[in-house]
């Protein structure tokens, strides 16, 4: 048996009847604000205006109204148009003159301009009125980046305003050729969600299937775009984010010009950028604002991102299997500091770990003012104590105090948070199998990420599979004058970049 669509309720003729209905829908709620007003015309027009209260710029709307009833007196309607057209004749002729004016027919319509800002003008003895665009909420501006700073370049960072958002992408990329998409997302919410592109750049495909994959999303609400990345990823099953997020304009901007999708929702500072790469999460917006020299901190990030991983580990699988691999002084002074200790290393290493975790957490839930003095003093009491104390060895606390300062170098912080899981699980392979085990676990590790696609494009690219010509914007950049073209793996419609000068 087919599904039939249920037909949306029509306007009645009386305004009353319409008003009295709109207001026992919506619960009577408070903030629902329903005025009626005679308008001195060739005919007596009452006219019933519906907004909701805090979503609306009232200004406007009072200069509307005062507007739309002098208008009214010096309207002159030709004689010969029916008596019945008179008052629509007067309401599209004012109306046309503010711009942002559609009509409506039926209450569906009405329930979501009400209640997404817009203000909705009824006439009393037709089964239709407008919708007038008077949005204006309260929101912060456009503010400093707080997550993704950098010394040189842009401080705006983007805010829960998904218009305000979207200009300061266009901004950037003054060109008819950024396109913009807007659709609702989420039955109960009918959150905007924006997909913008630069046409003739992106592949055609990328576009459908983000398309595509935002119009299969049938879920009650959206309420961040951390929802929407995790319902449109590839892999659910993976640590690693297949979804690139940012809440800086020019990484956005810099991320449609090399063929990528962003993703706007409103609501949220956060926008996603898709296809992501492995590589691309290594990446700061600073390394193209400096010279090309600066560009080698990549590759620290990168021995960062192993001694995060690895450090622990490591150390467990030394001191636990393979203590023959240390000069013989040092292996006497790391068993020196565990005499007395009551806890192999693997479960010190954890101990110090998941306390650590624990402190990082505290520190981003307490009030800004205390919360980085907590977690820098807490760690240093609480090692300090455990090291006197007998619990733990000074060397596991300098291993974990590393491991800890080396998981901040990322610029991205998604990139954090799968290495500060599996460092656990690496832990226990070493504690199990030593180095044998961090082996295992590795390769099944490159394994798992070679297997991963963001798009359609490998997650490993340009690395794996290897492709010589993206090279030059992986571990290292080359200068700027010598980036002719886009990225090769990303596939755009247009590679060109950079026309090679006169000069």
């Amino acid at each position: 048996m087919m599904d039939t669509e249920k037909q949306p309720a029509l306007f009645h003729c009386s305004l009353d009847e319409n008003l009295e209905k709109v207001k026992k829908e919506l619960g009577n709620s408070t903030d629902l604000v329903t005025r009626q007003v005679r308008l001195e015309a060739v005919d007596q027009i009452v006219v019933g205006i519906l907004y909701t209260e805090g979503l609306v710029d009232k200004n406007m709307i009072s200069s509307f109204m005062e507007s739309l009833m002098l208008h009214a007196k010096k309207m002159d309607i030709p004689e010969e148009a029916e008596c019945e057209a008179r008052p629509l004749i007067l309401m599209k002729d004012f109306l046309l003159t503010i711009g942002g004016v559609e009509e409506v027919h039926d209450f569906d319509h009405l329930y979501d301009a009400i209640l997404t800002g817009d203000t909705v003008i009824l006439v009393e003895g037709y089964t239709y009125g407008f919708i007038v665009n008077t949005k204006q909420w309260e929101d912060r501006g456009v503010q400093e980046a707080s997550v993704q700073t950098v010394v040189r370049g842009s401080r705006e960072a983007f805010s829960e305003n998904l218009r305000t958002n979207t200009a300061l992408v266009r901004r950037r990329i003054n060109n008819r050729n950024l396109w913009l998409e807007t659709v609702q997302v989420g039955e109960m919410t009918q959150t905007k969600v924006a997909m913008m592109y630069v046409k003739g750049v992106v592949q055609d495909s990328v576009v459908s299937e983000v398309r595509e994959r935002l119009g299969q999303i049938k879920i009650d609400g959206i309420l961040e775009s951390g929802n929407i990345e995790e319902l449109i990823q590839d892999h659910t099953f993976t640590p690693f984010p297949t979804v690139y997020n940012t809440e800086r304009p020019d990484s956005v901007a810099a991320g449609l010009l090399e063929g990528r999708v962003a993703i706007l929702v409103d609501g949220t500072p956060i926008v996603l950028l898709v296809p992501a790469v492995f590589v691309q999460f290594f990446q700061s917006p600073e390394d193209y604002y400096m010279r090309a020299d600066f560009g080698i901190l990549r590759i620290l990030r990168l021995i960062s991102f192993f001694v995060a991983l690895l450090g622990p580990s490591i150390y467990v699988a030394i001191t636990t299997f393979h203590q023959e691999m240390l000069q013989t002084n040092l292996i006497m002074s790391i068993a020196a500091q565990r005499e007395g200790v009551p806890f192999p290393a693997a479960v010190e290493a954890m101990l110090m770990e998941f306390t650590f975790e624990m402190l990082r957490e505290a520190g981003v839930r307490m009030p800004r003012a205390v919360g980085s003095a907590i977690s820098i003093v807490g760690a240093l009491v609480l090692g300090e104590a455990a090291v006197q104390a007998g619990l733990v060895s000074p060397a596991t606390v300098i291993v974990v105090s590393i491991t800890a300062i080396t998981s901040f170098v990322f610029p991205s912080f998604s990139m954090s948070i799968p290495i500060r899981l599996l460092r656990f699980g690496l832990i226990a392979l070493a504690a199990s199998f030593g180095f044998i085990g961090i082996f295992v676990g590795m390769i099944a590790l490159c394994i798992h990420l070679c297997t991963l696609r963001s798009f359609g494009v490998p997650y490993m690219a340009p690395l794996a599979p290897m492709n010589l010509a993206d090279q030059k914007d992986t571990l290292l950049r080359i200068p700027i004058w010598m980036m002719h073209t886009r990225p090769d793996f990303l596939r755009q419609k247009n590679s060109v970049r950079e026309r090679k000068s006169k000069i």
